[in-house]
């Protein structure tokens, strides 16, 4: 099991809008900008292949890094290289960080200092929720994939762990890049369900556009 003293003071930096990566979960990414490219190359040689998955948080006029202050690190688990030089990667989810500052440099992609502070939770098992009642949610799901005329494999969620349910429709379902930082943020899985339950319903209301799934 990683330990916090195992986790680098300084990150390569991720900032993908809507995308989210959770502890213990696991994020697909389809990477071909050269400068993430370029990232990956260096990661790849180092013995922990940690990258720092972000949202981009540019506002006119802010100082700043231009990231959301809160983030998730991921580990290459998964690993494969096209003809045309484009990476197709897995990223394992270990822990949520804090950024600190931005850090100065001539890669072409963007670092930062990080904190792990307030994450201890994020490196031990896996959490349950003890007050979740997954019959209800699951009809509230059921509805939601019905109106929306989305599949899926119903027996699949149904067997999943408290965790890999909430987190992994967390990841999944597509919500506005706002909505993806306050479920990263939940303090615990029981706040992400409950953050997760009221984006649905809101989805469900209309308030939300028509595409929502990635």
């Amino acid at each position: 099991m990683i330990k916090v003293t195992d986790l680098p003071e300084t990150l390569p930096v991720f900032p993908l809008p809507g995308a989210l990566l959770l502890p213990r979960a696991r994020l697909p990414l389809h990477v071909f900008e050269p400068r993430y490219l370029a990232m990956l190359d260096d990661v790849l040689k180092t013995s922990s292949r940690l990258i720092g998955m972000v949202q981009p948080n540019e506002v006119p006029g802010r100082e700043g890094t231009g990231l959301q202050m809160i983030g998730c690190v991921g580990r290459i688990t998964q690993f494969s290289e096209t003809d045309d030089h484009r990476y197709l990667v897995t990223l394992t989810g270990v822990s949520r960080f804090r950024i600190l500052r931005a850090v100065d440099g001539f890669s072409p992609y963007r670092r930062c200092d990080v904190s792990w502070d307030g994450f201890a939770r994020d490196l031990g098992p896996a959490e349950k929720d003890d007050v979740f009642d997954r019959t209800a949610f699951m009809r509230l799901l059921q509805r939601y994939f019905e109106t929306l005329e989305l599949s899926t494999d119903w027996e699949t969620l149904k067997d999943a762990s408290d965790e890999l349910l909430i987190n992994s429709l967390s990841i999944l379902l597509d919500f506005a890049a706002e909505d993806k930082q306050a479920l990263l943020e939940a303090p615990s899985l029981s706040t992400r369900r409950e953050t997760l339950v009221t984006l649905i319903e809101f989805a469900l209301r209309g308030g939300a556009g028509e595409n929502m799934m990635q």
